[in-house]
């Protein structure tokens, strides 16, 4: 178990995820050692500006640490051999070099991806693994990997979140977020009424500084993290449109013609909206939370409403200009809407 007097290693310190981890950790006296391409914002922070797929790097990084977090990840919007390499053999290296360097514990950060598209609602953890993307299927060997070194005696604690929100989060949600301050109607998918979970990346992290804190044979197991209480994605994304005060309403597409037109222009590269999210956004997507709840006493605290609009806000006060780079690298950049941006005519 972690203390104050310990050091943890964070990769993909300087993401959203991780600086939120690294904030969390020394508000409660706990040293950090920052692992990213980037180096930290903060500068007192003890760091390494390393590939996390570099061995040498991470085994100089784990000697002597208690605890690993590995937040470090491909986003789905990178190349396909990229997303591969970095979650796959980046986990494989981060958990080589803690365990050579005798840490007792890393924390992965997987996703609910894993699942696919579940065949059970709400998903349990035990629902098979069956991904239907390139993102899916390396979160999948990614923990498949994990299961590995816990078979070699590594405590691995892996964390699913659905997908999570907060201040620095914009990838995707930039879209809404720039429609709803304009003054827009935001477009939906048929009637809108499936309920899609989220996570507050506060919870997500709150979850994981509980599961670096717990007894071995708690902690080292798997966890689904989200909100517990969530609308519909009408309701949900209403609720970013009342906060932005315009007056505007979530409006129905035809869900047939819209989805014909995205994965045409999807294969075009033309729009960031990805295979999976297009499933998503047809069908219930909520995981059950549970098994956190009973073993580890984790109860999250926002709602998907909290999340979007405190994300929303954030937003609202930090956004840049138009020229603002577009590269969708990291979430904490906005993704390029590409022809999306014309529909914003018709809203």
């Amino acid at each position: 178990m972690v203390g104050e007097d310990d050091t943890v290693v964070v990769t993909g310190a300087s993401g959203m995820l991780g600086g939120v981890v690294v904030r969390r950790l020394r508000e409660q006296g706990v040293g950090v050692h920052a692992v990213d391409l980037r180096p930290p914002a903060d500068p007192t922070v003890t760091a390494t500006v390393a590939d996390v797929r570099d061995r040498v790097a991470m085994t100089r990084a784990c000697a002597g640490a208690a605890a690993v977090v590995h937040c470090a990840a491909a986003l789905p919007s990178y190349a396909p051999d990229e997303i591969h390499s970095v979650i796959v053999d980046g986990t494989r290296t981060v958990l080589t070099a803690a365990h050579a360097a005798g840490v007792p514990r890393v924390v992965h950060v997987s996703t609910t991806a894993v699942y696919g598209l579940p065949t059970q609602v709400p998903t349990p953890e035990e629902h098979p693994r069956r991904p239907v993307d390139t993102y899916g299927r390396a979160k999948t060997a990614a923990e498949q990997v994990a299961e590995e070194f816990r078979r070699r005696g590594l405590c691995v604690p892996v964390l699913r979140p659905k997908t999570f929100l907060g201040p620095g989060r914009m990838g995707l949600f930039a879209m809404l977020f720039e429609w709803a301050h304009e003054g827009r109607h935001f477009p939906i998918l048929g009637r809108g009424d499936v309920r899609i979970q989220m996570c507050d990346v506060e919870d997500l992290v709150t979850c994981l500084l509980t599961v670096l804190r717990a007894e071995a044979t708690v902690a080292d197991d798997t966890f689904n993290v989200a909100a517990e209480h969530f609308g519909t994605l009408r309701e949900d994304f209403q609720a970013v449109l009342d906060a932005a005060g315009h007056g505007r309403r979530v409006v129905s597409v035809p869900a047939r013609p819209a989805l014909f037109a995205l994965r045409l222009l999807g294969r075009a590269r033309l729009s960031p909206v990805y295979d999976r999210l297009l499933h998503k956004l047809l069908a219930d997507s909520y995981v059950s939370t549970e098994k956190a709840r009973r073993l580890l006493g984790f109860t999250p605290r926002h709602s998907n409403a909290d999340a979007l609009v405190r994300t929303f806000e954030w937003w609202r006060a930090h956004r840049s200009g138009g020229d603002a780079p577009q590269t969708g690298r990291t979430s904490r950049e906005p993704w390029s809407q590409g022809a999306l941006r014309l529909a914003k005519a018709f809203f």
